[in-house]
């Protein structure tokens, strides 16, 4: 049952690591710089104020993985329990690790200053050293929450 939820929500974390890649930042890609940075402001803004959902998915993910891991190290072995590990390790390490350590304090970077405040140089500026690392960031923890989900799957079929 706890595998089950794991998959759940690490998969609903993948689904919006997936749309903002794919759709959300495409899409603002193509407004002007200063409407760019704020579309992008506003949208963490929901976020940064503790949206109930978000925050009981994102954090209920990282709880949820920590606990199936216990559990399952208890009840597995093999294949199954390196399948285990490896799939929770890539959740962890190439999911969580580069969120805290980089696309949030890049988002916090956003929120700390006056956009509107900025002449057009300073805002061109900003955008390039924030669009760029974010999204290379993101494509990555991309790719390493559906290659986690996709190997829980994999563990769950051979229970």
């Amino acid at each position: 049952m706890m595998l089950l939820l794991t998959i759940l929500l690490c998969s609903l974390v993948a689904g919006l690591l997936f749309g903002f890649a794919v759709v959300v930042m495409p899409g603002i890609a193509n407004l002007e710089n200063r409407e760019f940075l704020m579309a992008f402001k506003h949208m963490d803004e929901v976020i940064q104020n503790n949206q109930p959902l978000f925050i009981m998915v994102w954090g209920g993910s990282i709880l949820s993985v920590f606990i199936t891991l216990i559990l399952g190290t208890m009840n597995t072995a093999g294949m199954e329990l390196y399948l285990l590990w490896f799939a929770s390790a890539l959740y962890l390490l190439g999911v969580q690790i580069p969120t805290f350590r980089f696309n949030i304090p890049l988002n916090n970077s956003l929120q700390s200053i006056e956009i509107q405040s900025l002449d057009e140089s300073a805002v061109a500026l900003f955008r390039t050293s924030f669009e760029t690392p974010w999204n290379g960031w993101n494509r990555l923890r991309t790719i390493n929450a559906v290659s986690s989900v996709s190997m829980l799957l994999v563990l769950l079929c051979l229970l």
